[in-house]
């Protein structure tokens, strides 16, 4: 049995990651950290209105960091130190140096460290991969990812995404890490990254459009395209080979198509499910983790050579 401690009571955690601690057979619930206690009443369990009293106080083996960009790293740092096995939402950290920090923080506690980013769990991901692998499109030689939506009110309990500070950047940091991460891992470590950040339509602190293009040691170039001023939604992904393409368009649908044959693969009906299960089996039997600090910090890598990027074209 893993019992958990976790940290902010905001949309995702309230909606995805409760949920699947509660559904998971092997998890416990066993405290919440949460500067409104009254957030953590509908749960039975004690609230703690600061991480170091939930760390002394609490008998949790793992920690979830559910809490704005700004504070995983010294929240997840903090978990590890106490020897607690952590899963931190994404994007595991503001910048890369905060994630390496994370990331040689874990290794050096021994502990797990797990990075949140659930749509390695897809199962038409994995199918995916094992077409690639078949050769069923040839040679990959480009993937293309798109998401593009309206962006979060400014007076909605998620405007926190808009302020940079916090957040760390706009939709390169919310949507584009899980489509760079994604790409990361079905064509492994990319090598080189240029890409462009702007603000085409909305005057926001953070950009309101990212532009990224990576390149892999296969010679594979992708591009992701992230907008936060579209009234069209886009979630579009594909892999475009020698021979044909794979089609997951969209992205968090359930259709998979490919030269000579279309699937229906949906995901789980919550999203964090899955990803809660395996890091729980990560800790409690030793199986490989989807997404690990280690992977994800390539993801940190990418979003650190676009705004490099970014500053020099200003």
């Amino acid at each position: 049995m893993l019992t958990w401690l976790v940290i902010g009571v905001g949309d995702i955690t309230s909606r995805r990651v409760l949920p699947a601690i509660l559904a998971e057979e092997r998890s416990r619930l066993v405290g919440i950290v949460t500067r409104n206690p009254a957030k953590a009443a509908p749960y039975g369990v004690p609230a703690f209105t600061t991480l170091e009293a939930a760390l002394a106080e609490s008998e949790a083996a793992a920690v979830y960091v559910g809490s704005p960009v700004f504070l995983h790293a010294s929240q997840s740092s903090a978990a590890l130190a106490a020897g607690r096995d952590v899963l931190c939402e994404k994007p595991m950290a503001m910048n890369l140096a905060e994630a390496e920090k994370m990331v040689a923080e874990a290794h050096a506690s021994r502990r797990i460290f797990g990075v949140a980013y659930y749509r390695r769990t897809y199962p038409k991901v994995h199918r995916a991969l094992e077409l690639i692998r078949q050769g069923v499109i040839g040679a990959p030689v480009l993937a293309w990812a798109t998401c593009h939506s309206q962006p979060v009110a400014e007076d909605s309990s998620r405007s926190w995404l808009l302020d940079p500070e916090r957040a760390g950047g706009g939709p390169l940091y919310d949507v584009a890490s899980h489509r760079i991460d994604l790409l990361n891992f079905f064509f492994g470590e990319p090598v080189r990254v240029t890409g462009q950040l702007s603000n085409a339509i909305h005057t926001f602190a953070v950009e309101d459009s990212a532009t990224v293009m990576i390149e892999y040691k296969n010679r594979l170039r992708a591009v992701v395209d992230a907008r936060w001023h579209s009234r069209v939604e886009r979630d579009e992904f594909r892999v475009i080979g020698t021979e044909g393409e794979i089609d997951l368009s969209p992205l968090t649908g359930p259709s998979l198509v490919y030269p000579g044959g279309r699937e229906h693969l949906p995901p789980h009906s919550n999203l964090h499910a899955p990803c809660v299960k395996n890091f729980v089996d990560a800790v409690l039997d030793g199986a490989p983790l989807l997404s690990s600090g280690d992977t994800a910090r390539w993801t940190d890598w990418v979003t650190a050579q676009v705004v490099a990027c970014a500053r020099a074209a200003q």
